[in-house]
């Protein structure tokens, strides 16, 4: 892990748009399922992160010699049935600054602030076969299910989705 990354919860946009901007472009230029596709216009990367914050989204940036290096969101279920749960969306490194530990990171974040939220289910999704999905069953996540055909890839094809849960337990507790 980079030893001067540090993780910390924007509660706006604003000073940071043009880096998020950047980050959502690099990241779906990479290949990365997270919602668009190739090429990702910078007006459009933009107007994403203009409407991303809200009360029940809490958005976690790493940095790296305060440069914003990747993101995660905490998005808040506000249903009355829901209130146990959140979803984690949006998880993205830099290209420029993967395998360094950030991801897991992030995660780690946002489980934590999960938990003092009173939070005990978080559920995700991602692209079958992406390297995602070997640092979500590495912490702790396990697969709910498979949707084939569920989102559309760079090349047209249709890609399948793996949903995945975790249970957290009272006290801080994590429960496999």
């Amino acid at each position: 892990m980079t030893s001067d990354l540090k993780i910390e919860q924007l509660t706006s946009i604003g000073d940071h748009i043009e880096e998020l901007s950047e980050l959502l472009i690099q990241t779906v230029e990479d290949g990365a399922s997270i919602g668009f596709l190739p090429p990702l216009k910078s007006s459009e990367a933009t107007k994403y992160w203009e409407s991303a914050l809200s009360p029940d989204v809490i958005l976690f940036v790493a940095k790296i010699n305060n440069q914003v290096a990747g993101c995660v969101q905490l998005q808040l279920c506000t249903k009355q049935n829901g209130e146990h749960r959140a979803e984690i969306a949006k998880l993205m490194t830099h290209p420029n600054y993967r395998r360094n530990g950030i991801g897991r990171s992030l995660m780690q974040k946002a489980e934590e602030r999960a938990m003092q939220d009173g939070r005990t289910l978080l559920v995700l999704d991602t692209r079958e076969g992406d390297p995602s999905n070997h640092l979500y069953t590495s912490i702790g996540y396990i697969q709910a299910g498979r949707i084939p055909h569920y989102a559309k890839s760079a090349n047209g094809g249709l890609d399948a989705t793996i949903f995945y849960y975790k249970s957290l337990g009272a006290f801080g507790r994590i429960i496999l």
